[in-house]
């Protein structure tokens, strides 16, 4: 499984990815949209984990060129802030599957991950 996190702290990124490493998981971690979107333009990806809080662009552009580009990859969201504690975010991004708090714990963060990732091998 490949997964791409996109997530503006070094040493949160850090942490997750070798959650998802030690699951077996090919695992890039990048900081900021634009290498998030040239490491898709060039790679796929079954799933995404992206931070919609980003310093350093934005967190939506991503997900869209992820539909567009490779369109069984998920996308589970980590947010700091409550604002789409509604759940609206899956009427933002059509390859939303979760939207979870930034405090989730890592395991439990690399458990979603595996079960969508394994979703979105099945589709291919």
């Amino acid at each position: 499984m490949r997964v791409l996190i996109v997530e503006n702290n070094p040493d949160l990124g850090v942490v997750w990815k070798q959650h998802l490493e030690r699951q077996g998981a090919e695992v890039q971690l990048e900081y900021c949209e634009d290498n998030a979107v040239k490491y898709l333009t060039e790679n796929s990806a079954d799933v995404i984990v992206l931070n919609l809080d980003l310093d350093c662009g934005r967190a939506l552009p991503i997900a869209d060129f992820a539909a567009y580009r490779h369109p069984a990859a998920r996308v589970i969201f980590v947010t700091a802030s409550s604002f789409f504690s509604d759940g609206s975010i899956f009427s933002h991004a059509a390859n939303a599957c979760a939207c979870l708090p930034v405090r989730t714990p890592p395991e439990d963060l690399a458990a979603l991950v595996e079960f969508h990732g394994r979703g979105a091998n099945a589709a291919e």
